[in-house]
């Protein structure tokens, strides 16, 4: 019995979910092992690329994003793209295990949720059409209505990047998130083109002459390394059960879409198949809600936290007993109150920082 080229596409697709859903995890453990050593990723340190823990997550991922890529090659992205909620409740139930991040009751619904959506879409996913060459695909690229979405998209990164991040980035999930979809967009339609000449160059027709292999190859390389730096702050600014889903829901939708407009997904399936691929979809978005809207939130540090200063950077007890601040770099937004230790001399001030 040969295998059609859906269901290859479908068992890697899982495959893929499986690993990428691990490497949330360990990657969040080692970004929490890189920030007790140095300056977190969220504000911009780059620790993490010393601890061997990160390193084991980016594997992990990679070795998931390859199955991924081969997944694009063989099965389109409407099937693909909505079975990364798979990915989810693996790093829910991880989370659960290793990070403690408690997933309740109504978040297993969530899951179940997810794998009954994820089903209807497999049943009715449109057969791949693969393109007979590069020059296919770039005729498809640069067709007017996908021109439109890929400046619209590279707009609205640069406003995210250059405006937002500065000012919202630490508070607001969606900036990180936002451009990690949108770059991810992009470096779909780029890897299914290269997949496919790649495909087509082991059938026997070579496409590695083509300027529009190289075009699509470096393109892919700058949303990649675009999307990684982001998603790093992302998970180690936002509890990584909340990254999971929001990036899923806003990655999905965008690559979807993305992926009918250029390769016409849709094209010669009936209003029913269409129909029942949509509501499949919207049950997979609704699992996702569903689980996010039932994980805690990481619980902010509390305790006490003594140093020295001199007394001259110090205000004295008597003048000024409690000096409040608001520190977003160490302590999660988290108000904190100096008190200066009544029983230390003036020429050695103990001050204590209580976390509230």
């Amino acid at each position: 019995m040969v295998m059609s080229d859906n269901a290859k596409g479908l068992i890697l697709a899982v495959a893929s979910s499986a690993f990428i859903g691990s490497s949330f995890i360990v990657k969040k453990k080692g970004l929490k092992r890189a920030a007790a050593a140095g300056t977190r990723a969220g504000v911009g340190g780059y620790t993490y690329l010393l601890e061997p823990l990160w390193w084991v997550g980016m594997v992990t991922m990679i070795i998931g994003e390859v199955s991924n890529f081969v997944a694009y090659v063989y099965a389109p992205a409407v099937l693909v793209t909505p079975l990364g909620a798979l990915s989810i409740i693996v790093s829910a139930f991880l989370a659960h295990i290793l990070l403690k991040e408690r997933l309740q009751r109504m978040g297993i619904v969530g899951c179940v949720t997810c794998i009954v959506g994820s089903v209807v879409i497999v049943l009715h996913a449109p057969q791949e059409q693969t393109p007979n060459s590069v020059e296919e695909i770039w005729t498809l690229a640069t067709q007017p209505a996908f021109l439109i979405y890929v400046a619209a998209t590279i707009s609205i990164v640069l406003a995210l990047v250059l405006h937002f991040d500065p000012r919202y980035g630490q508070t607001n999930i969606l900036v990180y998130t936002g451009i990690c979809s949108l770059m991810g967009s992009l470096t779909v339609v780029s890897i299914k083109a290269i997949g496919i000449a790649i495909k087509l160059t082991l059938d026997g027709t070579s496409q590695i002459t083509y300027p529009q292999t190289w075009f699509f190859v470096t393109v892919a390389a700058i949303c990649v390394v675009t999307q990684l730096n982001y998603l790093n702050k992302a998970l180690d600014t936002f509890n990584a059960a909340i990254v999971s889903p929001v990036y899923y829901v806003m990655f999905t939708t965008l690559t979807i879409i993305a992926s009918v407009i250029m390769f016409k997904d849709w094209s010669g399936q009936n209003a029913t198949s269409i129909a029942s691929e949509i509501c499949g979809f919207i049950t997979v978005l609704s699992g996702t809600i569903i689980l996010h809207s039932t994980r805690e939130q990481e619980s902010p540090p509390i305790g006490t936290v003594t140093w020295y200063g001199s007394a001259e950077s110090i205000k004295s007890f008597v003048d000024e007993p409690l000096i409040n601040f608001h520190d977003s770099d160490y302590f999660g937004h988290q108000d904190l109150t100096w008190r200066r230790d009544q029983n230390a001399s003036p020429k050695d001030s103990t001050v204590n920082v209580i976390i509230s």
